[in-house]
């Protein structure tokens, strides 16, 4: 693995644990040797982790869509920042660059981009780890409704494992390492 994408808010949120769980999510890239792939903004966690991750000498890749630089303001001294023409091309161009994803504290743009990438690792277009840092418990609502579809027959039991959760950001990244895709796929 090389790179991490990471999908969270361009809000800090109202607890400053989330802040704290993405400069522990940056550490762990860090000393990992892992590369952040992100959202490109400097607000709220997009920016935390990103910042934490370049004092920390790592590398920090922002992609964003034109129509977001100035709304979102596009951090200005990433690794790489790359202007994508829409969301559509952003979510790919992450998807591409990145051997993983993660999920921070985050909101509906946050929750589009892991259902989006867990459908895709479904469908078998990927066959890499998705997990959530689950900071301050924010998942545990979202888990637990993965668990209740599960039990009403709408997940399958392998698809509703390939979401890795943890406490830990250190511990995610090293489940990731071991994470092997689904041999059954969505149709069969």
């Amino acid at each position: 693995m090389k790179n991490i994408c990471v999908y969270c808010g361009s809000s800090a949120g109202s607890r400053a644990e989330y802040a704290e769980g993405a400069k522990a999510l940056a550490r762990a890239l860090v000393d990992n040797n892992l590369g952040l792939v992100y959202g490109g903004s400097n607000l709220g966690l997009m920016g935390v982790v990103a910042e934490e991750v370049l004092a920390l000498g790592g590398t920090a890749t922002g992609i964003i869509p034109e129509s977001l630089v100035t709304k979102e303001l596009a951090h200005p001294a990433l690794t790489e920042l790359i202007v994508t023409r829409n969301m559509h091309e952003r979510k790919a161009m992450m998807a591409e660059r990145s051997d993983g994803f993660v999920a921070l504290p985050g909101g509906l743009g946050t929750f589009e981009e892991l259902f989006e990438i867990l459908t895709w690792g479904q469908l078998s277009f990927h066959h890499k780890p998705v997990g959530v840092l689950n900071v301050n418990g924010y998942y545990d609502g979202l888990l637990s409704f993965l668990d209740h579809a599960h039990a009403e027959s709408f997940i399958r039991p392998q698809h509703r494992n390939m979401l890795m959760a943890h406490t830990d950001a250190g511990k995610l990244l090293a489940a990731f390492k071991e994470y092997e895709a689904p041999a059954v796929v969505k149709w069969v």
